[in-house]
């Protein structure tokens, strides 16, 4: 064997490491994303349940005047819940795309050494994962020319760490909502939530509407 073979069987043992490696660290950052996306897309459609149960309530209010004071209590602690819920949609979402700025030049790399090393395809991107809740639409392309350029494959250089997304910004300090126990399945909600957000039954009011009279 001459000192050039050892030399490329040398560059592939290096390659394949390195592949190793980085593919590792792509999987993670890939269920990341996944889990953030999917908890993301979960507080949206709980979002527009919300939403329909505040304009129930407002009309409730408009057609019940005696009932006023405790509907009035109802729509402040809907609102409540529908900020806190846009909020962690919007964090859950916003985290999914800092860690995707930091999965897709990773891919890039891994898929060139893929086929140039080894003479593998690519991998699949993430919206065409078998179950994927991803869109091709989900993320901003990059513009034009500014695809991200992979390093010199010749040295072989050590993975290096992919940037960690900033910490979320801390939580706003509040006194803890009163709670009461789910009807259907027994676990402590919020008082006035409308819908247990873990078995999705309705909740009943503490105040039912009371019968006309004649």
């Amino acid at each position: 064997m001459t000192a050039e073979n050892e030399r490329e069987i040398y560059h592939k043992l290096e390659a394949m490491k390195e592949i190793r490696n980085k593919t590792i660290t792509l999987e993670r950052m890939k269920r990341s994303i996944l889990n953030e996306v999917r908890s993301g897309d979960q507080e949206g459609r709980c979002l527009a349940q919300y939403k329909r149960e505040m304009e129930l309530l407002q009309q409730e209010k408009m057609s019940h005047v005696e009932e006023l004071r405790q509907i009035h209590a109802d729509i402040n602690a809907m609102e409540t819940v529908i900020k806190q819920t846009e909020e962690s949609m919007t964090r859950k979402l916003s985290n999914a795309s800092r860690l995707h700025e930091d999965y897709r030049p990773l891919k890039a790399e891994v898929d060139l050494l893929r086929r140039q090393c080894l003479g593998l395809e690519r991998l699949p991107d993430l919206h065409e994962e078998e179950g994927s809740p991803i869109t091709p639409d989900r993320f901003p392309a990059l513009p034009a020319g500014a695809a991200p350029a992979p390093r010199a494959l010749g040295g072989f250089l050590p993975p290096a760490a992919p940037r960690k997304p900033p910490p979320p910004p801390p939580a706003f300090r509040q006194q803890p909502p009163p709670m009461k126990s789910c009807l259907s399945c027994h676990q402590q909600i919020h008082r006035n939530a409308p819908i247990c957000p873990l078995c999705k039954a309705k909740s009943r009011s503490r105040n039912p509407k009371k019968p006309k009279k004649k």
